[in-house]
Order: C-alpha cells, then sequence, then structure tokens
C-alpha cells in the first residue's frame, strides 16, 4: 500500500524530486515504522525500497538510507500521536501556494474542502529544516488532533489511520488548494459556505473508509497496467 500510494503521488506531480516522504507504522511492531528511502524518486520506488525504522528514528532494516528530515518529522508524529498510522508529507504545488502568502488559510469555499472542517492545524512558526527532535516535536505539538497540519514557508502533514485513509485526504486536500488557489487568481471574491452547512458536510464525508480504500485499490490496477514491476518485493 505505501508504495502504491508513493508511485501514485508521484502521476499525480504531488512530490518534489527525490524530497518528501511517507511512513506507516508497522502491524505488530509497537514503535516501528516504514519509510520511503533518501535517494530514490517516487516513481521508482517499490515495496523492497521500503526501510524500517523505529520511534527514536533509527534504522532497523533495509538496504537503503534514510533522508534526516524524515527520521525528526516522523518519529516525532509516530511517537506523539497514536491515531497516525500512516503520515506522509509533500511540498505539492498548491496546498503548500497556500503555506506561502500572508495569512494562507485554507478556505471553506468548495465541497473538496469541507472534507477538512474541523480538521486542520496550523504551524506558521517556521524554523527551518527539521534536523533536530524539537524541531519533529514541535510540529507534533502544532498538529494537536488535526489530521492535517499546513507547515508555513514549507508544504503539509497529512496523518490517517491506513495508507488508504492518509492518501485520500492527501489527494483531495490538493484537489481542494487548488480549486481555492485557482479562484483566487480569478480577482472575484471566494463563495464561502456558512459553518453550519460546512460543519454538516464534513460529519457527511468523515469516516468514508470504504471509498478512500477503493480509490486506492483503483490506483493499484493502474499501476498493475502501467507500471507491473511497481509491487517487486526483491
Amino acid at each position: 500500500d505505501l508504495a502504491a500510494a508513493l508511485r501514485s503521488a508521484s502521476r499525480l506531480n504531488l512530490g518534489e524530486g527525490i524530497c518528501n516522504h511517507f511512513s506507516l507504522a508497522l502491524p505488530g511492531k509497537p514503535g516501528h515504522f516504514l519509510i520511503n528511502p533518501q535517494g530514490l524518486h517516487w516513481s521508482e520506488i517499490t515495496p523492497a525500497d521500503l526501510v524500517v525504522v523505529d520511534a527514536q528514528g533509527r534504522k532497523v532494516s533495509g538496504k537503503h538510507a534514510v533522508e534526516p528530515t524524515a527520521f525528526f518529522i516522523h518519529s516525532a508524529i509516530h511517537r506523539g500521536n497514536p491515531n497516525a498510522a500512516c503520515v506522509m508529507h509533500t511540498h505539492m504545488p498548491y496546498a503548500t501556494t497556500l503555506t506561502v502568502i500572508q495569512g494562507g488559510r485554507l478556505e471553506w469555499a468548495s465541497q473538496n474542502a469541507l472534507k477538512f472542517y474541523n480538521r486542520v492545524a496550523y504551524d506558521d512558526n517556521y524554523q527551518g529544516l527539521a534536523l533536530d527532535d524539537a524541531e519533529g516535536e514541535r510540529m507534533c505539538r502544532a498538529m494537536g488532533s488535526a489530521d492535517v497540519l499546513f507547515l508555513g514557508h514549507h508544504g503539509v502533514i497529512v496523518c490517517g489511520p491506513n495508507v488508504s485513509a492518509a492518501f485520500d485526504d492527501l489527494y483531495y486536500l490538493e484537489r481542494a488548494c487548488m480549486f481555492q488557489v485557482m479562484a483566487m487568481g480569478t480577482g472575484q471574491p471566494l463563495r464561502i459556505v456558512s459553518g453550519a452547512i460546512a460543519e454538516k458536510t464534513g460529519r457527511q464525508m468523515t469516516g468514508e473508509s470504504q471509498q478512500a480504500a477503493l480509490h486506492l485499490e483503483a490506483l493499484k490496477r493502474m499501476l498493475d497496467r502501467d507500471e507491473p514491476d511497481w509491487s517487486r518485493l526483491d
């Protein structure tokens, strides 16, 4: 699932070079998680390339190294947020655009945005690269119980109970931000949905686990068709 998410994110231009990272807590191994390795493009990653690290950021197994900021961001969130089984960090274009404008916030102007009502947090206190435990822990505190954290000047972090839920949120978050940025580009005011309707719609979209799972299965079928070596285990 994690390899499929990485490959699919690449196909959707949600990654950036060989940077950004996805991680997944290992079932039955508390304090251990899978993460994509340093130096590989998301488009070439297979399950055999994934690395296992522990919650202190120490590599346990795998044939590749792990990028340092990945250790600090992901280990802190996995340690501090028991609901974050899957953690996805990207610099995807439209969501990151909202982090580089003054007062950038996800506005409740599209149905896609309403999927995240009451689920978003912001960290406007940019401190440079996340190269120590304190920076990762600060991000974890800023995220709190939210599923999405916008990082000022930087990108986003999306968490979920599994890969399909996290990826579905990542996809629709970028779509919501895309619609907002495009709408802002017209120079016309956004049409904001009322709080009552936004809350109602957010509740309606909560727990769409079946839809998220079907989304990931569809992406796997596309990978099987177009990139049949994606699931290689050796």
